[in-house]
C-alpha cells in the first residue's frame, strides 16, 4: 500500500455561507440551535472529505459553543478547517459568524469541535493522510485537538469502568 500524502490544514479549509429564513427560527426569531448544528456538521463533513477524498461520518461531536443570537435575515458563515488527524480519525474545528446585512456588521457567534471517521466501501474506517500544521493558529489548534482526544478517550474509559462496576447492561 503506498504511503498516504502530508497535506496542510488549509488545503481542505472551507468556507460555508446561509442566510436564515424563517423556517430556520424559533418564535422569537432566532436561529434554531439544531439548525446551526445541521450546517456545522455538513461543513465539518466537507473538510473531512476533501481531506481525505473519501466518504467521512461523524464520529462525535466534542463541543458547540453559542456565544451570540443570530437573528432571521442575518447572514451565517462557517470558517471550517481540520485541526488534527490520527490514524484514521480527524478533527475538525469550524467558526461561525453571523452577519447583519443591513450594517455589514459581523460578530463572532460560536465555535465547534467535532471528529470524523474516514471509511471504505463496507462502512469500516480506513487510514488517511496525515495533516502538517503551518502557522502558529493552526499549531496551536493541532496541539489542543490532541487534548481534546485525550479528555475523549479518557472520558470514554472513566464511563466504561463505571458501568462495569454498576452492572449497567444499557446506557442511557
Amino acid at each position: 500500500m503506498p504511503a498516504l500524502p502530508i497535506k496542510k490544514p488549509s488545503d481542505s479549509a472551507i468556507v460555508m455561507t446561509e442566510l436564515v429564513l424563517p423556517n430556520d427560527t424559533n418564535q422569537l426569531g432566532n436561529l434554531l440551535g439544531g439548525r446551526l448544528m445541521h450546517w456545522i456538521d455538513i461543513a465539518a463533513a466537507l473538510v473531512t472529505m476533501k481531506h481525505a477524498n473519501r466518504v467521512c461520518v461523524t464520529a462525535s461531536v466534542d463541543e458547540i459553543n453559542f456565544f451570540e443570537p443570530i437573528k432571521i435575515g442575518h447572514i451565517v458563515t462557517l470558517y471550517a478547517s481540520l485541526n488534527r488527524v490520527f490514524k484514521t480519525s480527524m478533527e475538525v474545528g469550524v467558526r461561525t459568524t453571523r452577519t447583519d446585512p443591513t450594517t455589514g456588521v459581523e460578530v463572532y457567534a460560536g465555535k465547534s469541535y467535532l471528529t470524523f471517521v474516514a471509511i471504505d466501501n463496507y462502512g469500516k474506517p480506513i487510514p488517511v493522510p496525515s495533516v502538517e500544521p503551518a502557522t502558529d493558529d493552526e499549531k496551536r489548534r493541532y496541539e489542543e485537538a490532541g487534548l481534546r482526544r485525550e479528555q475523549r478517550l479518557r472520558h470514554r474509559q472513566e464511563m466504561l469502568q463505571l458501568k462495569q462496576a454498576n452492572s449497567i447492561q444499557q446506557p442511557i
